[in-house]
């Protein structure tokens, strides 16, 4: 699944369960980023570089498998296969919206 239509899965989600985090989040991929801000109401959702209360550093791959329920979030950053900066509680909260 490319960026664009990652991004469309997540602006999908968002809108069905967004306000449930209340803070800024960033996916950091190699092929870009994409913004979740749930401190708004709706839920924006971008592909810009904004300021994120928490950065979660994942391969495109492994979001989708992530929100496809093909690997466990804490199994995999565990792995190492997810890096987390910021806020970590945030993190935790993502459940929520996937």
């Amino acid at each position: 699944m490319s960026l664009e239509e990652t991004t469309q899965k997540v602006a999908s989600l968002a809108e069905k369960k967004g306000g449930s985090i209340g803070k800024k989040i960033k996916f950091r991929f190699d092929e870009g980023v994409i913004s979740l801000d749930d401190s708004s109401n709706p839920t924006k959702v971008t592909n810009e570089d904004d300021y994120a209360d928490c950065t979660v550093k994942v391969s495109l791959e492994n979001f989708n498998k992530l929100m496809n329920g093909e690997m466990n979030a804490m199994g995999a950053y565990m792995m190492g296969k997810i890096k987390i900066e910021g806020d970590m509680s945030v993190a935790m909260k993502l459940s929520n919206l996937f």
